[in-house]
C-alpha cells in the first residue's frame, strides 16, 4: 500500500532565499542607522571652489598694507618769523643745494640790524679816536722823558766836572753838593718817568684790547644779524624734490612753522604698520615682498618703531631695484615670518571662517560626493594654510564659503543640468 509523502515547508532553497534576504535587510538598515545623524545635500558643484591638496614650498608671511616714503626727508621751517613776500618754486620742483625756495620779509629784523651796525661803526670810531689820543699821550711822555734824559746827562756832566774841582780845592763844598743832588734828582727823576711811561704802555694795551674784543663781539652779533635776515630767504639745504609747499604770498610764518618737506632722490621706503601679535617676531633685516604690475620686488626691514600705537611701525627698504612708485602710493607688502619649507598646504578660501581650521568638505575621487573630515591646520600666508594632519597631496577639497550647509555632514555635487 502506497503511503502519503508529506511535502517540506521549509526547503534548501526557501531557506537560501531567505538568509539573503534577511542579510539585505541588515545591510540596508545599517546604511541607515550610519547616515541617519550626517545630513545630506545636493549642491551644484559650479557654486563651489574645489582646489586640489598640494605638497610644496611654503613661508609664512602676513600681509600688511604700506604706504611709500623716500629714504631721507628733511624737513623745512621758517627759523625767522615773517610775512611771504616770493614764492620761488612750485610745489614738486626737484631742487639743487642752496636753491632759494621761499623769501620772507621782517622789517623789525632790518630796523634791528640797521640799529646793531650803526652801534658797530660807533664803537669802531671810538676804538680809533682812543687809540690816536693814546698814541698822542704816548709820544708827549717819550718827549718828556728825552728831556729828563737830556738834563740827566747835563746834571752828570757837572756833577763829575764838581767832582773833580772839589778834589782840587777849586770849588767850595756847598757848590759840590748842591751838583750831587742836582744829578741825583734826575736820576730818580728818569726812574720814575720811565716807570710811568710803561705803566700807561701797559693800560694803553689793555684799554685798546679791551675795545678791540668789544669790537669783535660787536662783529660777531652782526654777523649773526646778517645770518637771521638771511634766514629769511628759505634754501634748500641739499638736493631733492620739494614736497608739501605750504605758504601764500601775503601770508605770515611765525618762527618754527613747518613751510614744507624736501625728499632726498637716493631711494625710497615702504613704512608698515603690523598688528602687534607679531611684535615677538620682528626683526631688522626680515625680508618681506612687494607685487606691483605682476612683478615681485623683494624688501628688508631696516627700522623698528619702539612705540606701539595702532600695531608696530616697521621702515621697509628695497634690496634691489625699486619699482615706478612716487611718495604717498599704497603698497601690498607680505613679510615673511620664517624661512621658506617643504609642507602639505591647502589654498587659502572661505571656508576657514565657518570651521575654524577644524574640519573641510573632502570630495571623494569621482567627483559626485564630499564628506566632512576632521583637520589640523598650522600656519598660513596670503595664498595657503598648512595641512598638519587629516589629508594628503592629491586631495580634492572645496575651499569655497561654506554658507548654507555648514551643519551638513554629506554634499551631493550633482549640477543643474543633472
Amino acid at each position: 500500500m502506497d503511503v502519503a509523502i508529506q511535502k517540506k515547508t521549509w526547503t534548501r532553497t526557501r531557506l537560501l532565499l531567505l538568509g539573503a534576504v534577511v542579510l539585505v535587510v541588515v545591510g540596508l538598515a545599517a546604511s541607515l542607522l550610519t547616515t541617519a545623524g550626517a545630513p545630506k545635500l545636493n549642491v551644484d558643484p559650479e557654486r563651489l571652489t574645489i582646489s586640489a591638496v598640494t605638497r610644496g614650498p611654503f613661508q609664512e608671511l602676513v600681509p600688511v598694507d604700506g604706504v611709500v616714503m623716500p629714504i631721507k626727508s628733511i624737513y623745512l621751517d621758517a627759523p625767522e618769523g615773517g610775512t611771504v613776500q616770493r614764492i620761488l618754486v612750485e610745489d614738486g620742483a626737484t631742487l639743487t643745494p642752496g636753491q632759494p625756495i621761499i623769501e620772507l620779509a621782517n622789517t623789525d629784523l632790518q630796523l634791528e640790524m640797521v640799529n646793531r651796525e650803526t652801534a658797530v661803526f660807533d664803537l669802531m670810531n671810538n676804538l680809533h679816536n682812543t687809540r690816536n689820543l693814546l698814541q698822542q699821550n704816548r709820544i708827549q711822555e717819550l718827549n718828556q722823558l728825552a728831556e729828563i734824559e737830556h738834563q740827566l746827562r747835563e746834571a752828570k756832566r757837572i756833577y763829575d766836572l764838581n767832582s773833580t774841582l772839589y778834589e782840587q780845592k777849586v770849588i767850595s763844598r756847598q757848590e759840590f753838593n748842591q751838583a750831587q743832588n742836582n744829578y741825583r734828582f734826575q736820576q730818580r727823576r728818569q726812574q720814575l718817568t720811565r716807570q710811568s711811561l710803561r705803566q700807561d704802555s701797559l693800560s694803553m694795551g689793555q684799554q685798546i684790547s679791551q675795545m678791540q674784543q668789544s669790537v669783535e663781539r660787536m662783529q660777531s652779533n652782526l654777523a649773526l644779524m646778517r645770518q637771521k635776515l638771511g634766514d629769511l630767504t628759505i634754501k634748500a639745504p641739499a638736493a631733492g624734490r620739494l614736497t608739501s609747499l605750504n605758504a601764500e604770498i601775503g601770508e605770515l610764518k611765525t618762527r618754527g612753522q613747518r613751510l614744507g618737506q624736501l625728499d632726498m632722490l637716493t631711494g625710497l621706503k615702504v613704512r608698515a604698520t603690523v598688528d602687534q601679535y607679531y611684535i615677538s617676531r620682528i626683526f631688522p633685516g626680515q625680508k618681506a615682498e612687494v607685487s606691483l604690475n605682476g612683478k615681485s620686488y623683494e624688501l628688508s626691514v631696516t627700522k623698528i618703531f619702539p612705540q606701539v600705537t595702532r600695531g608696530l611701525q616697521v621702515d621697509l627698504e628695497f634690496t634691489g631695484p625699486a619699482p615706478d612708485i612716487r611718495r604717498g602710493q599704497s603698497v601690498p607688502v607680505r613679510l615673511a615670518l620664517s624661512d621658506q619649507t617643504q609642507a602639505i598646504r591647502v589654498p587659502r578660501g572661505g571656508f576657514n571662517q565657518k570651521t575654524g581650521g577644524n574640519w573641510i568638505f573632502k570630495v571623494n575621487e569621482d567627483g559626485t560626493k564630499a564628506y566632512r573630515t576632521d583637520i589640523r591646520l598650522g600656519r598660513q600666508n596670503p595664498d595657503y594654510y598648512e595641512v598638519l594632519d587629516g589629508l594628503k597631496p592629491g586631495d580634492k577639497v572645496i575651499t569655497s564659503s561654506y554658507e548654507g550647509f555648514e551643519n551638513m555632514g554629506e554634499l551631493l555635487l550633482q549640477s543643474k543640468q543633472d
